[in-house]
């Protein structure tokens, strides 16, 4: 089947047809690092990425480019406060994102363009839009000559005089329309800048991603992705400047992802009810973040809370548990029969399934819906009288494939005896009798990684695999 993807430029799913067969050139908007990521920035890396991993799961080579914007207004205030040089600054949080969405299962991207890195691309871009009558220089500024550009407003679906109505020129700019944008900004006394035909400054925002989209991609690429909010004016103005400057169409697909509510109410800042990805991963298993963030699809906006976190983990336990006792059963059970052919065709059958509702649109929630429905035979299997190992392995396969394509780790059962298990619960309660706390919670902690769960009782120890 086919791979149909919502582009927000129709508005209308449309089958996927990549410039070149078997390949995807794919950029997505990243983070300003100027501080860790909130759960919102968490959202779109999470869901590109599992996009990322369907396209390589169905045979496709992915050229997965994701920017770093490490130098802009934001940083350049941070870096003021707190005393530091933007740079350092900036490497601090590119590191702690990569820690960060690493946890939540997302893949190195094939490129990680900063904006300080690609700053030669960038005014040769500008140059070339000067040149052809799209941009133009205002006493060390430049900027974009939207009315140029005939086609603004057609990723965001307004009209230049619906946009006219509600621009303003601010004190300071000197643009020519209300409409221009900047392309590069002067720089003032202090600032972090650069040499250019313009004098000292530095880019503005939305020049930088045409400009590595056109380095790493070239002029046309098949995707281009990136949070809801990015539609206008940051995407719809590289749509202007990318196509002005190149004289082609930009991008082919255009995928945004939904916002994310706070206990029903939007994230900001002013609301208090701002959450840092880096903390969520402190106080809870970034498997169960990630799975709750794929169980609804991409496109809706999704409502964050910790009861729904918690629903998400006792979800997620299912899974892992039919997992742990599928693999568990191998020890005791028998190869197969042609008796059970029937099973590997139901297996089957889910897969299929499970590719349809990730070819329509990559819908992660029908397709957890799909795993959950496999689970359930697979727990209706483990009741028989009579297993067969390579039914089990079957589906064991199948789970972890489609754990792989969510960007959830694949989870392993212990290979441990309950008699090996046993002898270390013995060992940690003689070392808690002896007070060495440090053993016994090495022990628990050794068990806990290998999916055995401890549970102190007054009755004595209970476990479980888990």
């Amino acid at each position: 089947m086919t791979i149909n993807i919502y582009n927000t430029l129709t508005r209308k799913k449309e089958e996927f047809k990549p410039l070149e067969p078997n390949q995807v050139k794919m950029y997505v908007c990243g983070p300003t690092v100027y501080n860790y990521i909130h759960i919102g920035n968490a959202r779109p890396a999470i869901v590109f990425d599992t996009v990322r991993r369907y396209f390589e799961y169905k045979g496709y080579h992915v050229d997965y480019v994701l920017n770093f914007t490490d130098v802009d207004d934001k940083l350049i205030k941070a870096a003021r406060e707190l005393g530091e040089e933007v740079p350092v600054i900036a490497d601090r949080f590119i590191t702690a994102y990569k820690e960060d969405v690493g946890a939540l299962g997302v893949k190195e991207a094939v490129h990680h363009p900063r904006v300080t890195e690609t700053m030669d691309d960038i005014i040769r871009f500008i140059a070339t839009l000067i040149d052809k009558g799209h941009a133009y220089a205002a006493d060390g500024d430049v900027y974009f000559k939207t009315r140029s550009f005939d086609h603004y407003g057609k990723l965001s679906h307004q009209s230049i005089d619906e946009l006219r109505s509600g621009a303003r020129i601010q004190i300071g700019e000197k643009k020519q329309d209300p409409l221009d944008f900047a392309l590069w900004k002067q720089a003032k006394d202090g600032e972090i800048a650069w040499d250019s035909p313009w004098g000292q400054g530095r880019p503005g925002w939305h020049i930088e991603c045409s400009a590595m989209a056109k380095k790493y991609l070239g002029d046309t690429i098949d995707i281009h992705a990136g949070g809801q909010d990015l539609t206008f004016p940051h995407h719809e103005n590289e749509i202007a400047q990318s196509e002005a400057g190149n004289g082609t169409s930009f991008a082919n697909y255009w995928m945004h992802n939904g916002y994310i509510n706070i206990d029903n109410e939007k994230m900001s800042k002013s609301l208090g009810n701002f959450v840092l990805a880096h903390d969520l991963i402190q106080k809870h298993d970034p498997k169960v973040v990630r799975f709750f963030m794929l169980s609804v699809h991409y496109r809706n906006p999704i409502n964050f809370s910790d009861a729904l976190l918690e629903s998400a983990k006792n979800s997620f336990d299912r899974i892992e548990n039919a997992l742990t006792n599928l693999v568990h059963r191998q020890q005791t059970s028998v190869n197969i029969s042609e008796d059970n052919e029937e099973w590997l065709t139901t297996i089957e059958q889910f897969n299929v399934q499970f590719e349809k509702e990730m070819d329509d649109d990559f819908n992660t929630a029908n397709a957890i819906a799909v795993i959950f429905d496999l689970v359930k035979e697979a727990n209706r299997y483990l009741q028989s009288d009579q297993t067969h190992t390579d039914i089990l392995q079957t589906f064991v396969d199948t789970l972890n494939d489609w754990l792989t394509v969510l960007g959830i780790p694949q989870t392993s059962e212990s290979d441990l005896l309950d008699e090996e298990i046993e002898d270390l619960i013995e060992q940690r309660i003689t070392a808690r009798k002896n007070k060495d706390f440090q053993l016994a919670d090495q022990i628990r902690d050794d068990l806990k990684a290998k999916h055995i769960i401890l549970e102190d009782t007054p009755q004595g120890t209970r476990w479980k695999r888990g």
